[in-house]
């Protein structure tokens, strides 16, 4: 397990994906505000979730991210995208509505921070968030990202298009947490 302040990632468990099923993946505002595919109902257990782990896709990353103390999942995390050749990836979260607004999301970008640029030897990460998710904004800022752009009108969400912020970290600027 990756060790943050106040969470973990660890491999995502059989039984974290009904949890999170429920509580991201069929909020249907919030899966279609973080998804780049429109969203569908998903009869539970299904394979096509995009919950579901498959370990031979070396391209991506995904975490559940637990609470150090005591264990409780409280959402998801991963490095997605990763390109060996130019040694970068992409950072994705999301964390359960009660669980939200307590530090847990600037932990888990640190942490995925680590697992990027100590684990996989990663050169740059970079984030892509809506404009309007101060939250996202705030956690990746306080990791040292920077923003880059913006791009305008770029994604589709529940009816109008928004824009997106697109903010990078390279290894070279990383400060990793004390």
């Amino acid at each position: 397990m990756l060790r943050g302040s106040k969470v973990g990632l660890r491999a995502r468990h059989e039984d974290d994906i009904p949890v999170l099923h429920a509580e991201l993946y069929d909020d249907v505002v919030n899966a279609s505000r973080s998804g780049t595919h429109p969203w569908r109902p998903l009869t539970p257990g299904s394979t096509d979730s995009p919950l579901v782990v498959d370990d031979k896709n070396e391209r991506q990353a995904p975490f559940s991210v637990v609470e150090l103390d005591g264990g409780t999942l409280v959402g998801t995390a991963s490095l997605w995208g990763i390109d060996a050749h130019n040694r970068s990836a992409h950072i994705g979260l999301g964390l359960l509505a009660v669980s939200r607004g307590k530090g847990y999301g600037t932990d888990a970008v640190a942490a995925l921070c680590h697992y990027g640029f100590v684990v996989r030897g990663l050169r740059r990460l970079q984030i892509e968030t809506l404009a309007d998710n101060a939250a996202m904004l705030g956690a990746a800022e306080r990791n040292g990202f920077v923003r880059e752009g913006v791009l305008r009108s770029s994604a589709w969400v529940m009816g109008a298009f928004l824009d997106e912020v697109l903010l990078g970290l390279l290894a070279d600027d990383w400060a990793p947490a004390r």
